[in-house]
């Protein structure tokens, strides 16, 4: 099983069935917080729906397909972070994340995002790593910024939020580059 400590207080681990009350438990207290800018939610009504995206996420691991873990804070399950897609062909991976709201303000994605790039290059042997985000959402926007990546271009209308599409910042990072 899948398990990256990123320091002393925060640990990555695949997300197993027996998680499912958890991670449900914490959409559902974060659903208002995470609406804003994450298009799941209408589909993730159930603690089942929760166990159905566990199940799929693993096989997309077995796969090779993506990498979609948990983030652990102080042992308590506080969001996700991942490779949700890997681009073989290009050794490419492109990192998306959530965070609780309770659980912001901390550096844990950053900290997180920083120890997962470092596996995608040195484990896996990516060559390019990629984290979109809609245009206005700063606090998303702030982390590939902080971590040296270039921004490389804006998608118009990327992505269907609900009632409305947003705008996408896309931002690269090389293997060659200096992560920060």
């Amino acid at each position: 099983m899948f398990s990256l400590r990123v320091d002393s207080s925060v640990t990555l681990r695949l997300l197993e069935g027996h998680h499912a009350p958890i991670l449900f438990a914490l959409i559902e207290e974060n659903r208002d917080h995470l609406r804003r800018w994450l298009p799941w939610l209408d589909v993730n009504r159930t603690e089942e729906d929760s166990r159905s995206f566990i199940d799929s996420a693993r096989e997309r691991y077995t796969n090779r397909e993506s990498l979609e873990v948990g983030i652990w804070y102080r042992e308590m399950l506080v969001g996700a972070i991942g490779f949700n897609h890997f681009s073989w062909q290009e050794r490419c991976g492109q990192i998306g994340y959530w965070l609780a709201a309770e659980a912001q303000g901390k550096g844990i994605i950053t900290r997180s995002s920083r120890a997962l790039i470092q596996y995608g290059f040195t484990e896996m042997d990516l060559n390019r790593v990629e984290i979109r985000a809609a245009i206005d959402n700063t606090s998303s926007r702030a982390i590939p910024e902080r971590l040296g990546f270039c921004r490389e271009g804006h998608l118009r209308q990327a992505e269907w939020l609900y009632d409305h599409f947003v705008d996408h910042i896309v931002y690269g990072l090389l293997a060659e580059d200096k992560l920060q």
